[in-house]
């Protein structure tokens, strides 16, 4: 096996381990989401996250001028790697609450779909032909997903779709990143930025917060915190339009929990578009080692 594949292969693994662990944030989200407002659960997420990178971030920072004057060059790439990945967690909770889990978490992970558009827009970069197949596969198993839990498509899937599009150019940003910084840079710039966005709606929503929810909010922080890990040191090994598709089995993950908790119990359509979403992320894995077999 080339070290080409062995990269491609530690993405996949952190990729799923990203998945299994946000599964487990986003339920943990909707549960106290009736108690806390969204803005309070985002607010405090990136502030448990910004203080146990914090010391890390700072040893990081603290080189010679030069490369921290390189650094700072891709000050743009940060601000919206950051903003949209700030966004994307804030639709997604905030539709949470609105809507089944297996729905939010499917809008979320519609992310590779958009992935090749906002890669040409962004640094023109053209996918392969061959990597479309699995992505339209995705799509069709997504749809099906959707369909049965909702008869209507609602405002609350539309910002269900943005946390989805946000995760995309968050996805294509940190890519970029990653070939210039480190991944505690990254995920400090990205944790200091999305806390600065989060204050105001966390000052204009404030309340008291119940005594039982902190430990839910205290696992949603330390559960994004090591997402943002491992997702950043996924994309260091690969690219996202090879490795995104992966992302598809949470709809998978997500409909277990909401139909375990919430008794979500998916139709047979939905039992098929989920095998259509783990065909696509196998055959993503499968053409990328063709390719480079």
């Amino acid at each position: 096996m080339s070290q080409v594949q062995q990269n491609t292969l530690k993405a996949i693994a952190l990729v799923f381990g990203t998945l299994i662990i946000g599964s487990g944030a986003g339920a943990a989200s909707k549960w106290i989401s009736d108690t806390v407002p969204v803005a309070i659960i985002v607010m405090v997420q990136y502030g448990i996250c910004l203080l146990i990178i914090m010391p890390t971030f700072i040893r990081q920072r603290l080189q010679p001028i030069s490369e921290i004057r390189q650094a700072n060059k891709q000050w743009k790439k940060h601000l919206i790697r950051g903003i949209s990945g700030w966004l994307s967690f804030f639709c997604y909770y905030a539709s949470l609450k609105h809507i089944p889990l297996v729905d939010a978490s499917l809008l979320r992970n519609s992310a590779p779909l958009f992935v090749p558009l906002i890669a040409w827009l962004w640094v023109r970069a053209k996918v392969p032909k061959r990597r479309w197949l699995p992505l339209i596969i995705g799509f069709i198993g997504v749809a099906l997903v959707l369909r049965p839990s909702s008869s209507s498509i609602s405002y609350w899937h539309i910002i269900g779709l943005l946390s989805g599009i946000g995760l995309a150019v968050s996805m294509i940003g940190t890519r970029l990143l990653s070939q210039t910084e480190s991944g505690y840079i990254i995920i400090g710039y990205y944790f200091s930025i999305s806390l600065l966005c989060s204050i105001p709606f966390g000052i204009y929503y404030w309340q008291n917060i119940p005594l039982w929810t902190l430990p839910y909010l205290l696992f949603i922080g330390v559960s994004i915190y090591l997402i943002m890990v491992l997702y950043t040191k996924a994309y260091s090994y690969d690219k996202p339009s090879i490795i995104a598709p992966i992302s598809y089995f949470s709809v998978i993950i997500s409909g277990v929990i909401g139909w375990v908790i919430w008794q979500h119990v998916p139709s047979s359509s939905a039992l098929i578009g989920s095998l259509l979403v783990i065909v696509a992320g196998f055959l993503t894995v499968h053409l990328s080692k063709v390719k480079r077999g």
